[in-house]
């Protein structure tokens, strides 16, 4: 049990971070955005613009591929799957229909599957053998 509290302290740590930078990047996102847009034909769209989510998807791989190379794949997928669930909730909750479970759930899910994948996906490419330099002489 010593050995083993050692090597479980960064994979922790590393959760910690992605959870952190997860909830942190949902509001410089999507946080502050909250109105819907009426169009004039009556249809609404929002609150949230594609960019807006693009944005935050792809500053997400950043604390992912963090975690996933230093071979913390657990910790990737758990940090920032409960750190975008914990903030989904907290952001849809005043949802008076009582829908925003379902969108945090899929929020979840889909969090969870492509994380999963990302962070395979850089381990697989860190575990690659480096072609040997050639020698000049």
């Amino acid at each position: 049990m010593n050995q083993r509290l050692p090597r479980s302290v960064p994979a922790l740590l590393s959760a910690l971070v992605t959870a952190v930078a997860s909830l942190t990047m949902w509001a410089a996102w999507l946080g502050w955005d909250q109105r819907r847009d009426l169009h004039p034909d009556g249809s609404s769209t929002g609150p949230y613009e594609a960019w807006q989510v693009i944005g935050l998807v792809l500053t997400l791989l950043v604390p992912v591929v963090w975690a996933a190379s230093r071979r913390h794949i657990a910790s990737a997928v758990v940090g920032t799957t409960a750190g975008l669930a914990v903030a989904s909730f907290y952001d849809w909750s005043d949802d008076a229909s009582g829908l925003f479970v379902i969108g945090v759930m899929m929020v979840t899910v889909g969090t969870a599957a492509v994380t999963t994948g990302v962070s395979f996906l850089v381990a697989a490419l860190r575990r690659r053998p480096q072609p040997p330099v050639p020698v000049t002489t």
